[in-house]
């Protein structure tokens, strides 16, 4: 059984990994929305973008820079990403409140045109929800957690089909555990599904 944390409630292992405010951010995050249904298309594409930003990083640095994240890509609407520019690129690589990187900025921008080729933001949602599987027993421990699974696996395939970048299966399946598509949290955990 894992520890409760300092307020007697017992969480997944990684949200008491902080420290300082880190700790406390981490716990927000865990308790008010990791595993939590996003259906909305424009959330479904900050999760998205952010996720590949989160490749090879920690979450925890994602989750520092989510804000300026936000103002540096007019809040994630696709439609307004779709259309940044050279100059637009040149602009996010002089942020130092982001992730710095060109291939992921650049990426970025690739999938929110893919993302306006689906139509509307609806569209992104239904293609990303339509890959989640059936309702599953909570994992006992972190350990029990997978990495991909044959569904992250098949929607990063579509996704890359349907012209996103830097989806890959471990990136889609950290997409859908954050977005509630699958309840990873362990079984002792106190946030329950259906919890506000």
């Amino acid at each position: 059984m894992t520890e409760p944390a300092g307020d007697g409630r017992v969480r997944c292992g990684w949200a008491d990994s902080g420290r300082g405010s880190d700790a406390a951010l981490y716990r927000d995050y865990h308790d008010r929305e990791w595993g939590r249904p996003v259906r909305d298309g424009t959330a479904l594409f900050e999760r998205l973008s952010l996720e590949a930003f989160q490749s090879g990083l920690s979450w925890l640095t994602i989750l520092r820079k989510r804000e300026n994240f936000r103002r540096a890509f007019s809040g994630f609407e696709a439609a307004t990403v779709a259309a940044f520019t050279d100059a637009d690129v040149a602009r996010l690589l002089a942020d130092p409140g982001i992730v710095r990187n060109r291939a992921k900025i650049e990426a970025t921008i690739a999938n929110a045109r893919a993302a306006v080729a689906l139509g509307s933001p609806q569209e992104l949602a239904e293609l990303l929800w339509s890959f989640a599987p059936p309702p599953r027993p909570r994992p006992v421990d972190l350990a029990a957690v997978p990495a991909t699974t044959t569904e992250s696996t098949a929607m990063a395939a579509e996704l890359k089909r349907r012209g996103f970048r830097f989806v890959g299966p471990t990136t889609a399946y950290a997409l859908m555990q954050a977005t509630g598509m699958v309840d990873d949290h362990i079984a002792d955990c106190w946030v329950g599904p259906g919890q506000p």
